[in-house]
């Protein structure tokens, strides 16, 4: 039988209970935040031998735009977060380097990476996306086994029964764009600093940035731009 706070989760993403991320799943968001909570951290420090000041799994208050580490992770692709100036005036809430909903953060893109010369390459392809779909739509186990050629919905690692199970009983066989830009929302979260959930946090409001990614995947502006946002749920998929 299915888990209610799957059913609510999935109405969410798909868009099925209303436009916007609370519509009737606040208890699946809290479950999966909580998830992600350690589970982005873990992913995150991974591949960095020492990280000052440390970040803990369990506790958020060193993370978000104070930290190097996930201030990187959240800076938007408009601001060089390299600049010591820039991560200064982000930190002092300067006028001229507002983070909020309407740019782009950094882990959203491969590689955590923004090519200013193509602005869609590597959109929506972070590796902490991708990780985290895994772990909240298919399982845990199978987010620590990402091979080249495998989408967020295909795996052959561990956990693989229990996440073709959970799939075919929620009918998701594919990644649609507002279960991406729910696992967006959770990611930004599971970084920042922020203890507890509030659709508004600083100049960042969660509301406003799930719906412009709804708004980007699924009312491209162009034929040019339909064709990549195709090519990318066809990477999704694949």
């Amino acid at each position: 039988m299915i888990a209610e706070r799957d059913r609510r989760q999935l109405s969410v993403a798909e868009g099925t209970c209303g436009e916007t991320i609370q519509a009737g799943a606040d208890s699946a968001r809290g479950d999966d935040a909580a998830t992600l909570k350690t589970e982005v951290i873990h992913w995150v420090v991974a591949n960095h031998d020492r990280i000052e000041p440390p970040l803990s799994p369990r506790d958020k208050q060193a993370r978000g735009l104070g930290h190097d580490l996930t201030g990187g992770l959240l800076c938007p692709v408009d601001y060089d977060w390299g600049d010591s100036s820039v991560r200064t005036a982000i930190r002092e809430y300067h006028p001229h380097f507002r983070v909020t909903a309407f740019s782009w953060p950094n882990f959203l893109y491969k590689d955590n990476t923004f090519d200013r010369n193509n602005l869609s390459k590597g959109l929506f392809q972070g590796e902490l996306l991708v990780k985290s779909f895994k772990c909240i739509f298919t399982s845990p186990m199978s987010a620590h086994h990402l091979e080249g050629g495998e989408g967020a919905i295909q795996s052959k690692g561990p956990g693989h029964r229990t996440r073709n199970n959970v799939a075919a009983l929620l009918k998701m066989k594919t990644v649609q764009p507002r279960a991406i830009a729910y696992i967006a929302v959770q990611v930004r979260f599971a970084l920042s600093s922020a203890s507890s959930w509030a659709v508004v946090d600083e100049d960042f409001n969660y509301e406003e940035f799930y719906l412009n990614i709804v708004d980007y995947l699924e009312a491209p502006s162009s034929p040019e731009k339909a064709a990549e946002i195709k090519n990318l749920l066809l990477w999704w998929n694949r």
